[in-house]
């Protein structure tokens, strides 16, 4: 079975937009995965293709209608164990390793809010997943949709060129990447560490595990932490 994203969007015309082209779009048009994009405007019943309200008790701007998008998800087909997202500031935060999941299953269907937001209502009765991709807020969740498909579909069988090129990223082993460099050797007094061009793939493999661990450390506090907990040091006996 091929691996879908389904979009349910207001703006169909975004897509594929970046999508359709480097490795995600090289494997569109190789059938290695394939984009379902609807209009939400479509399940919309008035003349006037109605999506949105005002927001109950007041305030700024319009909330998309509980209603209309039922109609938009329940209109759309999708196998069974499809994880049903909502983008979302509000939602947890996108990890590689839902990406992963997520990579690994059937595919997503991806509600994309606009306005003030999506009505409770919807969240709740159809089970939508929030995911968030950063702490800030976008126009709507098009831009949020098209990176998420972007990093699972670069983890489909036969999008990368090798296999293992996803696996010393960052993120994959709860580490930000190690360094990377190429030729020329020397660039405006910058040289290649030495180390990198020893041949000895012992010490390549621990210097690079020490840079990435110092990153880390550096970078993202909250992940090193995390990463000393679920790697707790093991005990010391005496005996």
């Amino acid at each position: 079975m091929t691996w879908r994203a389904t979009v349910l969007t207001l703006f169909p015309d975004m897509f594929p937009g970046p999508l359709g082209i480097s490795l995600a779009g090289k494997a569109l048009a190789a059938r290695l995965w394939a984009l379902d994009i609807r209009d939400i405007r479509n399940s919309a019943t008035d003349r006037h293709r109605s999506v949105d309200d005002t927001p109950a008790g007041g305030g700024p701007g319009m909330v998309l209608r509980a209603d209309v998008l039922a109609r938009a998800i329940d209109a759309t087909e999708t196998p069974p164990g499809t994880p049903h997202l909502l983008m979302s500031p509000r939602g947890r935060p996108l990890t590689q390793s839902r990406v992963a999941e997520l990579a690994a299953g059937p595919g997503p269907l991806i509600v994309c809010g606009r306005f003030e937001g999506v009505d409770q209502r919807i969240i709740d009765a159809r089970g939508l997943e929030e995911i968030s991709i950063g702490d800030y807020v976008l126009s709507g969740g098009e831009i949020a949709a098209i990176a998420l498909i972007d990093a699972c579909v670069r983890l489909l069988p036969g999008v990368m060129g090798k296999a293992e090129s996803g696996e010393d990223e960052s993120f994959s082993h709860g580490l930000l990447e190690y360094p990377q460099y190429t030729r020329p050797q020397e660039f405006e007094g910058r040289v290649i560490p030495d180390i990198l061009l020893s041949g000895d793939h012992a010490k390549v493999a621990g210097w690079r595990r020490a840079e990435a661990e110092a990153l880390t450390q550096a970078r993202r506090p909250d992940l090193w932490a995390a990463r000393a907990i679920q790697n707790p040091p093991e005990r010391k006996t005496n005996g």
